[in-house]
């Protein structure tokens, strides 16, 4: 195979599982994701995100755009990912990596905030801690994963799968996509 067919063959792929995730179920799962952040932000709550490697990287995406800017200029809103690494190191140094995003939680999230984890897995430990202990906190969970959903699928109050793939690059491909209509529609519920 040459570069230029490997090229070729990666966006094929790519738009194949975007073609794929596109269903009515999916769909009502955003609008229902998009519905309960909302009413958290309206209610004065926040929306915390986390993930590992690459998915940290999309719920940091994830909270600057809702605390900073995406589209438009607008007030900013309350929405943080676990992701300060002196928090990281400690936690994880003190008691294992498994509880860096709950022991988060656990000081900083209260009753009425969302959690948004992300696994394209849906079987990382540290983001099954965290939905355990947002249940146990009062705080709505709403993943993002991949594969077969793992763990996290019958765990989560809300799970948005990717389609299945092998690599957790095609699951991020939709997470980004799923992460965008979710500030798109927050921005819209909340009339900004």
């Amino acid at each position: 195979m040459t570069l230029k067919d490997q090229i070729k063959k990666q966006f094929s792929e790519a738009a194949n599982t975007l073609t794929a995730f596109q269903t009515e179920e999916n769909f009502d799962k955003i609008e229902q994701a998009i519905l309960l952040m909302s009413k958290a932000l309206e209610n004065g709550n926040k929306i915390i995100s986390c993930g590992n490697g690459g998915s940290m990287c999309d719920a940091m995406h994830f909270a600057e755009e809702l605390s900073g800017r995406f589209r438009n200029n607008r007030k900013g809103l309350a929405a943080v990912s676990i992701s300060d690494p002196s928090h990281i190191s400690c936690v994880a140094n003190d008691y294992g990596y498994d509880f860096v995003f709950s022991r988060y939680l656990e000081a900083l999230g209260q009753p009425g905030d969302v959690l948004l984890g992300i696994s394209t897995s849906g079987n990382s430990q540290n983001v099954i801690l965290a939905v355990d202990k947002a249940k146990e906190l009062g705080i709505t969970s709403i993943v993002l994963t991949g594969k077969d959903g793992g763990k996290l699928a019958r765990l989560a109050d809300l799970e948005i799968r990717a389609p299945y793939s092998t690599y957790a690059d095609r699951a991020q491909e939709i997470h980004i996509k799923v992460i965008h209509n979710l500030i798109l529609g927050i921005e819209q519920q909340l009339g900004l």
